[in-house]
């Protein structure tokens, strides 16, 4: 199982969209300071998950995430949003 997620920097509030194979380790990982893209924002919470059969459909999905980051859909998938 696979996992695409989003953060949030608990910091600041800025947003990290990635994929993993084991979603407690990577989240230890980043706010362990281990993730160059994160650590400067630490700490981060777990704002999003969903699960993948495949490592390429969670690196597809983590890319569909990232191409409307910031926009409606983003923000509807994360519940802030209302129609």
């Amino acid at each position: 199982m696979f996992t695409a997620y989003i953060l949030q920097s608990i910091k600041n509030g800025r947003y990290y969209i990635g994929h993993t194979s084991d979603m407690i380790a990577r989240f230890a990982k980043h706010n362990a300071g281990m993730v160059k893209s994160t650590k400067s924002f630490i700490p981060w919470k777990i704002i999003y998950t969903e699960n993948c059969n495949t490592k390429s459909e969670a690196y597809r999905r983590e890319l569909e995430i990232k191409s409307y980051k910031g926009g409606i859909k983003f923000k509807r998938l994360l519940g802030l949003w209302k129609d």
